[in-house]
């Protein structure tokens, strides 16, 4: 007997799938956790374990919005942009060269859609504001022929009330929360322009250290996975921006016929809240149909509005099903719960990230045990694997 040692115990290991039994020292057995509700106990730490580790991943994300939220719209771009530099490098053009190219568009873009707004508002604020301001009065002129009484004292002193938060002190606040607002998005705008750099020059050496670490069939999936990321990124993007521009073109060149105010920053709104599924063409309809109502009456509001369901209708029998039925195998009900997640956690900018990211995912489930094999929990049953199953059920012995 050593002098750590004690009296000598039993330990008897039963390895088959109905039970494991480990007896040690008389304490109680350890079958217990082999039953149905050991198993339950089981499971659910293991979701407990899983959802605390999520939250801790997207609690840490959110404390560094500045760099995650550039981060991933990098990526985006770089993806919306891959065929590019790879048509370029494939004739000839030097990495370096390619990407400038690449970056001076996407930069030349962006800019000239902001100037775009920013001198059509700027040309036809005053007429808006003078015609917002009579469309107000005649709403309440309206108001006062209704039946019912209005307490026009009390619509009075709403009005001195925002009157007076606007010249106050805490109106002041917020302002300076807004530029520190403003400033933050340009921090993020800058630090977005210098990864989406280094993800175009370098993407391709980026992702083969990072795939270093990996070996045999672990490589190969990583590899898959990488691909199917980078493409389902890029066709998704380059389609929402195919179908958002058609949208816009065509709500464009209604509002001009119909001389509805703003109508080009109107048809710019469109073609951004077009990135947000299912919820962003109303939006953009409400919008629209609110600044003709404001400017023109109620007959061009209407109109507005059936020019709206016109051309989303167009887009949602035609565009969709050609341009983002490979790049957006995802189900209405799975969209909105992603809409509702990434609002809910980050926002507007967690609204445009939550679909390309839930088709990400489900991208990579697709290739998970192959180029065309998606994960064995997620492969379709057939009717003869669903009649065999059935057949091995029945036949199987009552105990």
């Amino acid at each position: 007997m050593g002098l750590f040692s004690s009296a000598p115990k039993t330990v008897r290991v039963d390895t088959s799938a109905t039970a494991l039994r480990v007896d040690a020292g008389g304490g109680k057995p350890w079958s217990l956790w082999s039953d149905g509700l050991g198993v339950l106990a089981i499971r659910a730490l293991q979701i407990m374990i899983v959802v605390a580790i999520a939250a801790a991943i997207i609690v840490g994300i959110q404390q560094v919005t500045v760099v995650t939220i550039p981060l991933v719209l990098a990526l985006i771009f770089a993806s919306a942009f891959a065929p590019v530099m790879t048509w370029l490098r494939r004739h000839g053009v030097p990495s370096l060269v390619a990407t400038l190219m690449a970056l001076l568009a996407i930069l030349v873009i962006l800019g000239a859609v902001s100037w775009l707004i920013v001198w059509a508002v700027r040309d036809q604020w005053d007429t808006l504001y003078a015609q917002a301001e009579a469309g107000f009065q005649d709403l309440l002129a309206w108001g006062r022929t209704l039946p019912f009484d209005i307490d026009h004292d009390q619509i009075d002193e709403w009005i001195a009330q925002l009157q007076s938060f606007v010249t106050s002190a805490q109106f002041g606040s917020s302002a300076i929360a807004g530029v520190s607002a403003v400033a933050n998005f340009v921090t993020g705008l800058v630090l977005m322009v210098v990864m989406l750099f280094f993800f175009l020059k370098d993407g391709p050496q980026m992702w083969a250290f990072l795939l270093r670490p990996f070996r045999g069939e672990n490589y190969e999936r990583a590899v898959r996975i990488g691909d199917k990321t980078v493409q389902t990124l890029g066709s998704y993007v380059r389609g929402t921006a195919t179908v958002a521009a058609v949208d816009a073109v065509g709500i464009l060149i209604g509002l001009l016929i119909l001389q509805v105010p703003l109508a080009i920053p109107l048809a710019v709104l469109v073609f951004l809240l077009a990135f947000i599924p299912i919820v962003g063409a109303t939006l953009a309809g409400i919008l629209a149909a609110l600044v003709a109502l404001v400017a023109n009456g109620w007959v061009i509001a209407l109109l507005v509005v059936g020019v709206v369901v016109l051309v989303n209708q167009l887009e949602g029998n035609l565009l969709q099903p050609v341009l983002m039925g490979r790049s957006m195998k995802l189900h209405a009900f799975v969209v909105l719960v992603a809409l509702t997640i990434g609002t809910v956690l980050s926002g507007i900018v967690g609204a445009v990230l939550a679909v390309p990211i839930t088709a990400v995912a489900w991208g990579i489930v697709q290739v998970w045990d192959g180029p065309h094999t998606p994960a064995r929990w997620a492969r379709p049953k057939h009717r003869e694997d669903a009649a065999a199953t059935r057949a091995r059920t029945a036949d199987a012995p009552v105990a």
